[in-house]
């Protein structure tokens, strides 16, 4: 089954907690704090690999969690890192934030890996929390939560000559000549499901060959198969326009080339401007020679190449026409950089890491993420823990502009799921 697109929630894995702990040995008074730190979380790394050919596996994956990293033990004994997790997906991937629409990364070569979800690092045992002040910390961290993100997979076929064209022009037969790709072939519309990539030599040269399902009017507003294979056509470094010569649904061959046209530049502008073959096929048919004619008079700039799939003639011409048109196009970028220019984010130097709300007449609900971090890695069974919460609070202002908007002694403060008494004290 082809797949080329999934929705998935990734949380990678949380960081190991720190850990409380004083050395206690025979002979070694005072031994001071000797807990150690947590292990990393397990970051979700994606890998191309070429072998692949859809998205599939991840199809019924709605969730993808990493490991957490182990706690930290005595004798600054630090956990142990979780292990990646890694998930293999087809060359060609673009993978995408879609709370954000940013592009993450465009995994176009075999082996390309790419980090979507960092781990959390692990909390501090109460040995990093030392001073010349404080020998004997009672305090650690609970290990930092992975990160969360919702990402949207799309396979993008990486293909050098993309065949286009109405349904039943025969692109399917074209692609079973000229190469070893066995699609489905039969005498009725939308026969061709699913892209399928054929690999094409020309003497010492190769090149792959994508057969795209039939496009119709209105394909680049998602009619018919829709826009939903227009996308694979993007990566094509050219475009293979076939053309049914013959007529054989009685439609107007002038007319289809002019709406295929205009849909593919309503889809990309990019994918319009790249070079692009016009194939005459089915040209063994007696009626074909007059349609090419009109053809040719209502386009007389475009070169047109004769071909029948059905008896071969004019492929092989085709193949090396092919040919020397790729060898003669520069490598190129997928996404350009002026697609990016549109995902700019700009963050104030002195933008407050929190929020602050009222629901109620007593109630206040602060959030912000960094803030929410802190409230996680906090061990609120330690009272050195929890009053150093506290000051981080008042450090980030939090406590001053609760009394500036109003707090009174006693109102309840509400950070996720925590609840807290506001007090206007020192820390």
């Amino acid at each position: 089954m082809f797949i080329d697109e999934v929705n998935l929630k990734l949380v990678a894995g949380k960081g190991g907690d720190g850990c409380t702990s004083f050395l206690r040995e025979k002979y070694v008074p005072l031994g001071g704090p000797d807990g150690g730190n947590g292990g990393h979380g397990g970051n979700i790394i994606f890998k191309a690999d070429k072998g692949l050919r859809t998205l599939i596996d991840l199809r019924y994956k709605k969730i993808i969690k990493a490991d957490s990293g182990t706690m930290g033990r005595g004798r600054n004994q630090t956990g142990e890192s979780a292990k990646d997790l890694v998930i293999v997906v087809p060359v060609g991937t673009t993978i995408k934030d879609t709370d954000t629409n940013l592009i993450i990364c465009d995994l176009t070569q075999d082996k390309q890996e790419c980090v979507v979800a960092h781990g959390g690092r692990g909390g501090k045992g109460n040995a990093a929390f030392m001073t010349n002040k404080n020998k004997a910390p009672y305090t650690s961290e609970l290990g930092e939560p992975g990160e969360e993100r919702n990402i949207s997979c799309e396979l993008h076929l990486l293909a050098d000559v993309g065949l286009v064209g109405f349904p039943s022009v025969g692109k399917s037969s074209l692609i079973s000549v000229i190469s070893a790709a066995k699609p489905k072939i039969a005498d009725y519309h939308f026969t061709t499901l699913t892209p399928n990539l054929g690999v094409v030599k020309a003497g010492d040269y190769s090149f792959v060959v994508a057969d795209l399902p039939g496009l119709i009017e209105g394909s680049s507003e998602g009619v018919g198969l829709g826009d939903k294979f227009l996308r694979h056509a993007s990566r094509c470094k050219v475009v293979c326009h076939v053309l049914d010569m013959a007529q054989v649904d009685m439609r107007d061959v002038v007319e289809d080339y002019k709406i295929i046209r205009n849909e593919i530049k309503k889809y990309d502008e990019n994918l319009y401007k790249k070079k692009e073959i016009v194939v005459a096929n089915k040209m063994d048919l007696e009626e074909s020679k007059e349609n090419l004619k009109r053809f040719k008079s209502a386009y007389p700039d475009i070169d047109v190449i004769e071909i029948s799939a059905a008896t071969h003639a004019g492929t092989k011409e085709l193949i090396f026409k092919l040919k020397e048109l790729l060898e003669s196009l520069p490598e190129e970028e997928v996404f350009e950089k002026n697609e990016f220019e549109d995902y700019v984010l700009y963050e104030f130097k002195h933008e407050k890491p929190y929020k602050i709300t009222h629901p109620g007449e007593h109630t206040w609900e602060v959030s912000g993420k960094e803030l929410e971090k802190l409230l996680k890695m906090t061990r609120f069974n330690s009272d050195e823990s929890a009053l150093r919460f506290a000051r981080k609070l008042k450090n980030l202002g939090v406590d001053d502009e609760l009394k500036s908007l109003g707090a009174k002694e006693g109102d309840t403060v509400r950070i996720l799921d925590q609840e807290f008494e506001y007090e206007e004290r020192l820390y």
